[in-house]
């Protein structure tokens, strides 16, 4: 046994020591070819259909590439563009019809899906580790619950703050996820309390939120907050983008800088504690970076579903439990299940547009009862 123990433990030593594996580069060539391929799908149909060359072609148009003006435009704003060159949006040379399409209209939707999904991805891998439970998703401590719940009261009670939509929906996530964690607290919390709580936040916030589309008569606001509540990246632009990616930076780079504690957490409270971690502190700063990540996800594109729950287990399941890679293996997994998941929800029944939490959802669940039929006691869950 302990002959076995040792060529275990050495053999896991190797795969941290390892910065990337075979199995952990299949997994970013495959995702990247998924997003690739569905990226250049989005970019090319639509009400304006274009061959996939086209959308190439205005994709890496030299009217765009190489003129830093229009890069300056799109990724930092037109405020920034006239504060270093002086020049304004009309200032600028004209761009084709497909080019002003995909740099405009179609290319901020792809990002923004890329954005989504990365931090959808690294908010469950956190939060299935800090709660060691293989089905907790980025809103099982009540992020969900509080963002919805923040938007509807925004949408019908608040309608001129509608502008701050994602920005308030974002604290109403990180609010009640400090909810839960006060609830679960007595001398301290454990997975079991965390998650409890966020069943009780997340039935009560829920129950409000019923309420509130009982009383709402305005059938356009109901529409918008179903929209938001299903997830959707329709009419997404540069201005998301641009908003997202900071934040993105620092939750990927926060993830990543924390696996090692995340490897601690797996083994139980008891063990990491004699190895020195001040549990409580670490998780609730893991925890806040998952709320950070959800959050940003959130301000983007509202709740979408599932994909928090299903990436960190399909990437688990082929490079395994160490979280340094499956961290990266997150980052391009989680932006592959949604860009394609975007692409069935803009063109399955167009013109049509479905939210894009329908189609996760559709995904999901049937990933869900598989998971349940995988472990045959929940207790392994």
């Amino acid at each position: 046994m302990s002959d076995a123990h040792s060529k275990t433990a050495s053999s896991h030593a190797d795969r941290q020591n390892a910065f990337v594996d075979s199995k952990l580069l299949s997994v970013c060539l495959g995702g990247s070819a998924i997003i690739v391929v569905s990226g250049l799908v989005q970019l090319s149909f639509g009400a304006y259909s274009m061959s996939v060359g086209q959308a190439w072609r205005a994709l890496f148009d030299p009217a765009v590439v190489t003129d830093y003006r229009w890069l300056l435009n799109f990724f930092f704003g037109e405020d920034v563009l006239h504060a270093l060159t002086g020049y304004r949006t009309e200032d600028l040379p004209e761009l084709s019809t497909a080019t002003h399409i995909v740099w405009n209209i179609r290319l901020p939707r792809v990002l923004a899906a890329v954005v989504v999904g990365m931090n959808l991805a690294i908010s469950g891998a956190i939060f299935q580790a800090v709660t060691r439970n293989e089905l907790a998703s980025p809103f099982i401590l009540g992020v969900s619950s509080g963002a919805g719940l923040m938007i509807l009261l925004v949408l019908t009670a608040f309608s001129g703050l509608t502008a701050f939509l994602p920005l308030i929906a974002a604290a109403g996530g990180a609010l009640a996820f400090l909810v839960v964690y006060a609830i679960a607290w007595n001398n301290g919390t454990s997975p079991v309390r965390l998650v409890l709580a966020g069943v009780i936040v997340g039935t009560v916030f829920g129950s409000v939120q019923t309420a509130m589309f009982v009383f709402t008569d305005d059938i356009a606001v109901v529409q918008q907050a179903i929209s938001w509540l299903n997830g959707s990246l329709t009419g997404v632009s540069w201005e998301h983008v641009r908003i997202a990616l900071p934040w993105s930076a620092v939750t990927v780079g926060l993830a990543y800088l924390s696996s090692r504690q995340l490897d601690v957490l797996l083994l139980g409270e008891e063990t990491a504690s004699s190895l020195g971690m001040s549990v409580e502190r670490i998780r609730f700063a893991l925890s806040g970076v998952a709320v950070l990540a959800a959050a940003v996800s959130i301000a983007v594109a509202g709740i979408v579903s599932f994909v928090g729950l299903i990436v960190p287990h399909v990437v688990r399941n082929v490079v395994g439990s160490d979280h340094k890679q499956l961290m990266i293996g997150c980052l391009f997994v989680g932006p592959a299940l949604m860009i394609s998941a975007d692409v069935g929800a803009r063109l399955a029944l167009n013109p049509v547009q479905l939210p894009v939490g329908i189609v996760t959802g559709l995904i999901g669940g049937p990933y869900f009862l598989y998971l349940m039929r995988k472990k045959q006691q929940l207790g392994e869950l």
